[in-house]
């Protein structure tokens, strides 16, 4: 009787989800639900990669539709570790995931950086950054928010705000990208091309950077460097 009521409690209460496929990420963004624009994305990737070289931290943005209830903890810290987000000696790897129609969230957080961004700083920055865009489904400015939040957290420099920003102000980086998209934009038709290095907002987060063109070209694959994590970040939704 007492096998079979294990059984039983197994089949019915305890839930079953069937694995999602873990992706091989080939770019610093990743969106498999065709959200964001061409051009959005290669502006991303640009500066992920940008800030990969020059910091050597890597910070990697996935969107999926659906886990269909799987624990988003659980996909996370599967994909960033069959990914290898971040570097061997230093396991500096942070995965920002999004799953569009779940309306759920998280950062996942290699074990260099469980220092600088903790579990409580991840929180805040999906709860106070990010979550006020995405319930506009202004999903752009809210994946710019957090990576933004993302990078000044990993480099000491961010700080938690004690009220929410208004969804409706558009920010320096949304100026900045914008306004560098167009300049290049000029410099495509007239036969010039964009000078070499690119542009990133070292100060304060990110705008478009090297290989970004009219074209929404990426700039570079992205390759893992052997990082670890080991269930750090936090969860959210909107």
């Amino acid at each position: 009787m007492k096998i079979k009521s294990v059984i039983i409690y197994l089949l019915f209460v305890v839930p079953v989800w069937a694995q999602p496929e873990i992706p091989v990420l080939k770019n610093y963004a990743n969106d498999f639900t065709n959200t964001l624009t061409q051009s959005q994305l290669a502006g991303i990737d640009n500066a992920l990669r940008t800030f990969d070289d020059s910091t050597s931290t890597q910070i990697v943005f996935l969107m999926i539709n659906t886990l269909n209830g799987y624990p988003i903890e659980m996909y996370a810290n599967e994909t960033a570790e069959k990914n290898k987000i971040g570097t061997k000696e230093n396991s500096n790897g942070v995965l920002f995931l999004v799953v569009k129609k779940d309306r759920k969230m998280r950062i996942e957080v290699g074990y260099g950086l469980e220092g600088a961004l903790p579990d409580a700083l991840a929180s805040s920055i999906l709860r106070n950054e990010v979550r006020p865009y995405f319930r506009r489904n202004d999903y752009y400015h809210g994946v710019v928010a957090g990576l933004n939040a993302i990078i000044l957290a990993t480099k000491g420099e961010y700080r938690v705000k004690k009220e929410r920003r208004n969804p409706n102000s558009m920010s320096p980086i949304f100026w900045f990208i914008l306004i560098t998209f167009l300049i290049m934009l000029l410099r495509s038709r007239r036969g010039g091309r964009g000078g070499p290095g690119g542009i990133i907002f070292y100060g304060g987060g990110f705008g478009s950077s090297g290989g970004f063109s009219s074209g929404g070209g990426f700039g570079g694959g992205f390759s893992g460097g052997g990082g670890s994590f080991g269930g750090g970040g936090a969860s959210g939704s909107w």
